[in-house]
């Protein structure tokens, strides 16, 4: 890891040409507690931030100390913020999104049709892609209020990095007009054939839409488009412009992940996609990094140590080998060896039962937890092996690591904490 570049967040955040950090990555690699931790960090440093999460579990709302989030940001109390820096934070709630849309670009009469059509209340609930789509219009209207001189943008869960990026050109692509055409042109053929040709378009549609097919549903697209019509040029112009608003040098890509190979993969792909779409990237933030205070006693000479002690050999406490022949010990090894495998031998054995079971108990539990340092060892080999290929990849790609927490984070402590260590900017303690 000495080769690779080092990321400083601090700067990151202190800046105030960063207008917006996107947190983006695989599921479950803990984007939701990168971005809050960012927001508490950035607004006691003296940032006006809001943190707008798609997190549907809600611990986001729980750790800064609110009953609840919705779609108005809130005041975090409790920020010890300096010139000015205060904490909001809100929860995309994504179909009232969709539902202020369509009332800031309509009439009430004609907003209201819309609200109560049951085929816009089938798209704005489950059509794919609106989640993603909805979280960059939120965006783009929080960047507009110029209320924050910080967002920070906790990006949907996804199977694919791609659908983050796509959703706002593909939801666009539907709104445009071009596809309901399509999807109107039966209302205007009429009769059987017209009905077969919609089967055919339908078969583009989601499973939550393909439910509605029927005349009723024909009705329902008819008085839709009518009632949208207007409206569908608005929703391709914003779409690019959200688009190019991550472009922008405000804006800043924090690619999550953990040291698995599924999220490091992910993450290698979401690095080539932002560079092909010219997106401004920051960084890796490295989650969940394990290590050890006794990284020197290497996982073989644990487990030989352990075996020895389950054996009842005598494990030496001296220089040279112990265990194995061809397994040279060094003095950092004999060392940590001495300390943490070898109970202490008194000068005269007890005769007792009841001190030769303690003995027994302690030798137990030394083997004991030498399995379980060797298994840490394992983990922290592979951990290292799978951070190493995702830097052969891309070795220009600046990585911050962040230690693993025993638990949950679930207060501004927690949080502070996470900043303190996604702000080290360096790799983790082995």
């Amino acid at each position: 890891m000495d080769a690779v570049p080092v990321l400083d967040l601090d700067p990151l955040i202190d800046d105030r040409g960063t207008r917006i950090i996107v947190c983006c990555g695989a599921g479950g690699v803990g984007k939701t507690t990168t971005a809050a931790a960012l927001g508490v960090r950035a607004a006691e440093r003296g940032r006006r931030v809001v943190v707008l999460t798609i997190d549907p579990a809600r611990r986001l709302a729980q750790s800064m100390g609110i009953d609840s989030l919705d779609n108005t940001p809130r005041k975090v109390e409790g920020i010890k913020g300096s010139d000015g820096g205060e904490l909001h934070a809100m929860m995309l709630d994504m179909k009232r999104t969709f539902d202020e849309i369509v009332e800031a670009h309509a009439d009430p009469d004609r907003a209201r049709a819309i609200l109560d059509n049951p085929f816009y209340q089938s798209l704005s609930a489950g059509f794919a892609g609106t989640q993603e789509y909805m979280a960059m219009e939120k965006l783009g209207q929080l960047r507009a209020r110029d209320e924050w001189d910080l967002i920070v943008v906790d990006t949907p869960p996804s199977r694919s990095a791609l659908d983050f990026l796509d959703a706002p050109k593909r939801l666009g692509s539907f709104l445009d007009g071009k596809f309901i055409k399509l999807l109107m042109a039966p209302a205007k053929v009429g009769g059987r054939a017209g009905m077969k040709f919609l089967n055919v378009g339908m078969s583009m549609m989601t499973g939550t839409l393909g439910k509605l097919l029927g005349g009723q549903f024909l009705k329902d697209v008819q008085t839709f488009v009518a009632a949208m019509d207007t409206m569908f040029g608005g929703f391709r112009t914003r779409a690019d412009a959200t688009y190019r608003l991550l472009q922008a040098p405000g804006t800043a890509f924090l690619v999550v992940a953990t040291p698995e190979r599924d999220a490091l993969r992910e993450a290698a792909y979401f690095v080539e996609r932002l560079a092909a779409e010219e997106m401004p990237l920051a960084g890796l933030v490295l989650n969940r990094v394990h290590g050890s205070g006794a990284a020197r006693l290497s996982a073989e000479r644990a487990r030989a140590a352990a075996e020895n002690l389950e054996e009842g050999r005598i494990v030496d406490q001296g220089g040279g080998k112990t265990e194995r022949s061809g397994s040279p010990a060094t003095e950092h090894e004999q060392s940590d060896l001495a300390t943490a495998a070898a109970p202490p031998v008194p000068e005269a054995a007890p005769t007792a039962d009841p001190a030769q079971e303690s003995d027994v108990d302690v030798r137990h539990l030394t083997a004991g937890l030498l399995h379980l340092h060797a298994e840490r060892m394992r983990v922290l080999s592979r951990e290292q092996r799978t951070r190493d290929r995702f830097t052969a990849l891309h070795p220009e790609v600046a990585v911050t690591e962040v230690a693993a927490l025993p638990g949950d984070v679930h207060d501004l402590a927690g949080l502070r904490a996470i900043g303190d260590r996604l702000a080290a900017g360096r790799t983790a303690s082995p």
